[in-house]
């Protein structure tokens, strides 16, 4: 039911991301979050102070006609019970990811959504990242010639952070909290199956999940990608490293530092001259002469064409496909268990990708 030309939303879980969507939603101006709804009642009492409904259960939430849409912000492992009875409801559901623990509960939530006939959508926001959005133009445009490398890192000094993301039973873990992101980044890009992959996680500061992990992805299409989360590194490396046939890009971090070289055509070939190297001499790793390369800004990042939140509301009515399409949400879910696999046998995965 709408109110006032208005989306209606009750947010379940009412933590960090629940309050950073509810400024999200007041922003947008096309939804109105008109409750909350968490165990914990402390939230409940900040959601009040906030000026929203704190409903006392969620069977309150389910049988209030008011009631359009669920949005979902609770820790990981509840996702899909909470989202599942939402849709049986007649809620349409929005959900935080990592959406569920596994492909299965995730196929649970898509057939309710069908059975209902309710619009499921999973707020994978990173596909509205500047950096990634440079990097997607990047890849469409040729920038620095066809890509066939790309290195895509997250890195942090603090460790696994809050409290639940640090147990297995709610979901924790980098990969599940950072990789999904990355993940479905290279999946929303690349139009290329998946053809092999290996990863290895990290247990270093002794949690029961892992702090960081790395997996390494080759594409049908030739691309190789290193993706790598960390929470012990003091010193970072780049958030983007690619290289093309013609080319090398970098962003170094979220303030878009970065820049692009690619080679001069139209310079004089020069032979390298050997350097001084350690203690002996190369040619190979000799720099390119002064004229052999270009060296320029990034691009203006690609512009998504709606927010997710304008693009859900599109959705809603019929005139629009969703951005993030539950297909592709299903082909990172899948992915994220290879190497949850990859990492335990230290196998090399293969012929494991939905893609289609």
């Amino acid at each position: 039911m709408q109110k006032d030309g208005k989306h209606t939303v009750v947010i379940v879980g009412y933590g960090g991301m629940g309050s950073y969507h509810a400024k999200l939603i007041k922003d947008n101006g096309k939804f109105e979050v008109i409750g909350t709804y968490d165990t914990d009642t402390a939230r409940g009492a900040v959601s009040e102070q906030d000026g929203y409904r704190a409903y006392g259960s969620y069977d309150e939430v389910l049988s209030d006609g008011a009631v359009e849409i669920v949005l979902i912000a609770t820790p990981n492992d509840v996702h899909k019970d909470i989202a599942v009875r939402a849709l049986a409801a007649g809620k349409h559901v929005i959900c935080e990811k990592p959406v569920t623990m596994s492909v299965d509960e995730f196929k649970e939530m898509m057939a309710a959504a069908q059975q209902a006939q309710r619009v499921l959508m999973v707020h994978q926001n990173r596909r509205w990242d500047d950096d990634f959005l440079i990097i997607k133009q990047m890849y469409e445009q040729g920038t620095i010639g066809d890509i066939f490398r790309i290195e895509s890192r997250v890195h942090g000094a603090n460790g696994i952070p809050g409290d639940w993301r640090h147990l297995e039973a709610h979901g924790g873990g980098m990969l599940l909290d950072w990789g999904v992101h990355l993940l479905d980044q290279l999946i929303f890009m690349i139009d290329s199956k998946i053809t092999s992959l290996s990863s290895r996680l990290s247990f270093i500061l002794g949690d029961e999940v892992d702090d960081g992990f790395e997996a390494v992805l080759q594409f049908e299409n030739g691309i190789s990608a290193l993706v790598e989360v960390g929470t012990t590194n003091f010193i970072t490396l780049p958030r983007w490293y690619v290289k093309g046939t013609e080319g090398t890009g970098v962003i170094e971090d979220w303030s878009m530092t970065g820049r692009i070289v690619t080679r001069n055509h139209g310079a004089e070939r020069v032979e390298p001259t050997p350097i001084q190297a350690g203690a002996g001499l190369t040619k190979t790793m000799a720099p390119p002469s002064e004229t052999a390369t270009i060296t320029g800004a990034l691009p203006e990042p690609y512009r998504q064409p709606s927010s997710f939140y304008d693009n859900f509301a599109a959705v809603l009515a019929g005139t629009a496909e969703p951005i993030v399409k539950n297909e592709e949400v299903l082909r990172v879910m899948n992915l994220i268990e290879v190497i949850f696999e990859a990492g335990r046998t230290g196998e090399t995965m293969k012929d494991f990708d939905l893609y289609a």
